[in-house]
């Protein structure tokens, strides 16, 4: 069941901060450095609307609160979610409240689409990219990003965790092709994130103790990070892929 949003609305307002003491202690550059995979899913979504050219439609597939509608000025960018993931959200400014393994779309209307950590709150992923790439048109982009080591969020809505090999496999398996799949961090970024997701079993004096302890160690870890090649270790992925012609 969907219901379908008439016009484009203003760019949402950022999602409640997960590390809302910790912004407050620390200065942006410093935070953008530890928050590594915030950061780079960021970069990765200003890259992708740079890739495509004016007028392009593009697809949010799980999009939230639309918080990524001010990367896209150039594109005519489309919200869709099933506004069930977080209750505290805004799904004001959605487009279209739909299934995302059914959506009111028809075959070949993007030129683009993004998911981002979405497809652990859907309960069947493949059914989800198979439909990704029926309303993307032939040779159309996605660029998704799904968590590999992450607590448990927007519960009960969350259901899996990804290997690049699981990435692979359902993103061929859907009718994708071209496909590149980047571990963000590797151990030592992983376990400074650990350090500082600590953080939010403390409060008033405690946090700032804690944050006095945890916060010199999750900033120097980072930096032993490339001893780890092989990125088996990794909060997440960021992928790249085309829909095959």
């Amino acid at each position: 069941m969907s219901h379908l949003r008439g016009g484009l609305r203003p760019p949402s307002a950022p999602p409640p901060q997960r590390h809302a003491g910790l912004r407050r202690v620390l200065p942006a550059p410093l935070l953008r450095y530890i928050l590594y995979f915030e950061t780079s899913i960021e970069t990765a979504v200003e890259e992708f609307a740079r890739s495509l050219p004016d007028g392009a439609a593009v697809l949010d597939a799980g999009a939230g609160e639309a918080r990524h509608r001010r990367l896209f000025p150039r594109q005519r960018y489309v919200a869709a979610d099933l506004a069930i993931g977080d209750a505290a959200w805004d799904y004001s400014r959605l487009d279209c409240v739909a299934d995302l393994a059914a959506l009111p779309f028809r075959s070949g209307s993007f030129d683009g689409c993004i998911s981002i950590v979405t497809l652990e709150h859907v309960r069947d992923p493949l059914a989800v990219l198979r439909e990704t790439a029926r309303v993307l048109a032939p040779g159309g982009k996605l660029l998704l990003v799904a968590p590999a080591e992450w607590e448990v969020h927007q519960a009960p809505h969350d259901y899996y965790r990804y290997t690049r090999y699981g990435v692979r496999y359902l993103l061929e398996s859907a009718g994708f092709n071209a496909i590149h799949i980047l571990a963000v961090g590797g151990y030592f970024r992983l376990l400074s994130r650990r350090l500082l997701d600590g953080l939010r079993f403390f409060r008033g004096v405690w946090f700032l103790i804690a944050a006095a302890l945890a916060t010199p160690p999750a900033l120097l870890l980072p930096a032993l990070d490339r001893l780890d090649r092989s990125r088996e270790f990794t909060l997440g992925y960021i992928c790249t892929a085309r829909r095959s012609s």
